[in-house]
């Protein structure tokens, strides 16, 4: 049998995607290397404009039940400037494990009708050559054997380090930036608000977010290579930045992680300047740098929104036109912030940069609390 969609990925990007297009009609077939549920390394924040989605698609009410309410940013930089920011308009998000807000998702999906397989390996797509190549599906290998999965559409949601991207040149890692991810759950961390946290430093930044019965998320990003010996014993570093920051040392000095940090890297990914008929993008396999500004959710929802909006018209009226106008959506969509998060990254790999914006910040702390809202991704929760 040939399924209308197959789905690899089962995150938020995939199964909203595989959601989507099953309530359209469409029959769906999901697959995951994973059993679910499953840990997984990230900010855990849904901010407003994340938030403002669920809603509208109808999924928000396990997140807004189990979540913790999240009231805004609180930033911190060098020579001890720290401003507080509520969300504007009485906006807020939500903090939950990344493990719970994936297992809703993935249930809305089953309920929408699409049908879910975990524990199945992508090897690669099956890719046909009749003039030009052409995606109809992938081989996999699961329990039992490898088999082929036939589909008239097939959406990679495959992550930062996608079989399906990378394997047929979509994407790459860029030399620059070359930053890796530590992250960590503790209890008894001192001092948790109704409020995120980032504390930005010269060259790294370290997000701590409360969650749901009193843990922290910490998560620390910086400059790394493979071979950084920093990363070998990530629990070490981790706990040695915690400890020499002025502002987190006193909070943490008692706080004990729960279980051993998780690293990724490099963050980075991107997209590169193709397209292959048959085959969409979606999620971190579309193009991925960093969650400093804590909108990854919300690329990957929005993004999933496009990309089963692009599926459906490859299906009723074939791929001519497809994929420019789902980059054209995405621009319309995302570029702004693109450009955004890129000019807070620009400004944390320079010193000078920091040093700068920490004096700035004496001055105009308005600017910061502007900033925070933008990062919330506000206006669109307006």
């Amino acid at each position: 049998m040939i399924d209308d969609v197959v789905v690899v990925g089962a995150g938020p990007a995939g199964s909203i995607a595989a959601m989507l297009l099953a309530r359209a009609g469409a029959r769906v077939r999901l697959i995951d290397r994973e059993t679910f549920p499953r840990a997984k390394l990230c900010g855990d924040t849904v901010n407003p404009g994340t938030l403002a989605i669920l809603r509208r698609l109808r999924v928000s009410a396990g997140v807004e039940e189990r979540g913790l309410r999240i009231e805004g940013m609180i930033v911190t930089g060098e020579y001890g400037v720290a401003i507080s920011g509520a969300y504007p308009g009485g906006l807020h998000g939500r903090a939950m494990l990344r493990r719970e807000l994936d297992w809703l998702l993935l249930q809305q999906a089953v309920d929408a009708g699409a049908m879910f397989e975990p524990s199945v390996v992508v090897r690669g797509p099956i890719v046909e050559v009749n003039g030009t190549r052409r995606v109809t599906g992938v081989v996999v290998h699961g329990l039992r054997a490898e088999r082929q999965l036939a589909a008239r559409v097939t959406i990679a949601a495959d992550g930062r380090h996608s079989t399906m991207a990378f394997g047929l040149g979509l994407a790459r890692h860029p030399v620059r930036p070359r930053r890796w991810a530590v992250g960590a759950y503790y209890e008894d961390a001192g001092g948790l608000t109704s409020f995120g946290e980032m504390h930005v430093r010269r060259g790294r930044y370290i997000g701590v977010a409360p969650l749901p019965g009193g843990l922290a998320n910490v998560c620390l990003v910086r400059p790394s290579q493979p071979a950084d010996a920093a990363l070998r014993d990530p629990a070490a570093l981790l706990r040695g930045e915690l400890a020499r920051d002025e502002r987190l040392a006193e909070r943490f000095a008692g706080a004990r992680p729960i279980a051993a940090p998780a690293v990724l890297g490099p963050l980075a990914v991107d997209p590169v300047n193709a397209s292959i008929d048959g085959l969409l993008l979606a999620g971190d396999a579309s193009g991925f740098v960093d969650p400093m500004t804590g909108d990854g959710l919300r690329f990957a929802i929005r993004g999933a929104e496009l990309a089963a909006d692009a599926a459906l018209k490859a299906l009723e009226h074939g791929w001519s036109g497809v994929h420019a106008r789902l980059a054209a959506a995405r621009k319309k969509e995302f570029a702004r912030k693109w450009r955004f998060n890129r000019a807070l990254r620009a400004l944390v790999a320079s010193p000078r940069a920091v040093e700068a914006a920490a004096f700035g910040a004496w001055l105009a702390p308005a600017v910061v609390r502007a900033v925070i809202a933008r990062a919330g991704d506000c206006d669109a929760a307006r």
